[in-house]
């Protein structure tokens, strides 16, 4: 039996075990919310997260996607062949009206898609004036001088165009570097002299001529790497007699270097001759032309019909249908489908790229 006390005692220790566990409900119920706010705070954050993620990943596929499409254009653009060519009549005279659906362009037999066609006579021109100064030469060399000061006083235009001088005879000279400046041109002519044979030993390179070497290393090491136009006016004789590259090693460095050669063929022609043979295959084969004056006028009237020439180019632009990277030489012939009796000057071919085989779509 309990007594008065203890059954006092029951309804106080009732309330009190009511309200002891009204604060742990309490307490257990702010415990666990900001558990559940944190939770439902980082959901949220790793779905912001993701969504930032993919965002990002997009962005980047897109970037990914247009820089490989860029690179794609940019390799496809590389592609292209670029060809000069010059169109003349019967009598010689220059054909200037020519249009892109009057003209076929073959490579290797092969019909090509033209992409682009102009009359082109406002890229840059870059020149090397390259003078024969071995023994043939003594008694021309003063005009040959004059003849080239006036065509680059009419030809080289400031900032726009460079020329530089080369001179050779057993090993070459480079007297002028390319500059656009006429003056420095002018004094570098003035200081180019006929060196007198002073050894009568055949191998001196005081006794012979260079004439292949001085295409070739002119081609590579001075004109190579120039925008524009590149051209080479070579006055000489035509004779070689100590060049360690071969005629069609220089040929295939112009070729290498889409570098046209025009020659003057000009020398001593009672005791040494002119190999006229020699220089118009090189011009031929460069898509140059070949002059051999008699006379100063003849020599005048060389120089004008070159500049007329440079003033009278098309340039026809293809991309070619054969798209291996083979390093093989591939003819190329442009024909006037609609006009007869007219000639077509241009380089024979051109030598594909080494590497892998090219994506053409």
């Amino acid at each position: 039996m309990r007594t008065t006390t203890e059954m006092m005692l029951v309804p106080h220790l009732r309330n009190l075990l009511i309200t002891l566990c009204l604060v742990v409900l309490s307490a257990t119920v702010y415990l666990f919310e900001p558990a559940a706010a944190q939770d439902k705070s980082g959901q949220n954050s790793s779905a912001s997260t993701q969504q930032k993620q993919e965002s990002n990943k997009k962005k980047d596929d897109k970037d990914n996607s247009q820089e490989q499409e860029n690179q794609e254009t940019l390799r496809l653009g590389t592609e292209l062949v670029n060809l000069f060519f010059s169109v003349t009549d019967r009598q010689n005279r220059f054909i200037t009206d020519i249009q892109q659906d009057e003209i076929r362009i073959l490579e290797d037999g092969k019909p090509q898609e033209i992409f682009s066609f102009q009359h082109e006579t406002d890229l840059p021109l870059t020149l090397a004036i390259l003078i024969d100064v071995s023994g043939s030469q003594e008694y021309t060399l003063p005009e040959e001088k004059m003849a080239a000061a006036r065509f680059l006083r009419s030809v080289v235009r400031p900032v726009k165009d460079l020329a530089a001088i080369v001179t050779f005879r057993g090993e070459v000279d480079l007297m002028q570097p390319l500059t656009s400046n006429k003056s420095r041109l002018e004094r570098a002519l003035e200081e180019v002299r006929y060196i007198p044979q002073t050894s009568t030993d055949i191998n001196s390179k005081f006794a012979s001529t260079a004439l292949y070497d001085a295409i070739y290393l002119t081609a590579e090491e001075v004109l190579n790497r120039e925008a524009g136009r590149r051209a080479i006016i070579l006055l000489t004789d035509g004779e070689d007699t100590s060049s360690t590259y071969k005629l069609d090693e220089a040929i295939q460095r112009a070729w290498r270097s889409e570098v046209i050669i025009y020659a003057i063929g000009i020398g001593d022609r009672f005791r040494f001759g002119v190999d006229e043979g020699t220089l118009k295959r090189i011009c031929r084969e460069t898509g140059g032309r070949a002059y051999f004056p008699k006379n100063d006028s003849d020599l005048n009237r060389a120089f004008a019909q070159i500049e007329q020439e440079l003033r009278s180019q098309y340039l026809v632009a293809y991309q070619p249908s054969n798209p291996l990277h083979d390093g093989s030489f591939r003819r190329v012939e442009v024909q006037i489908t609609t006009r007869k009796d007219l000639h077509v000057t241009h380089r024979r071919g051109y030598y594909a790229p080494k590497g892998e085989k090219a994506e053409v779509k």
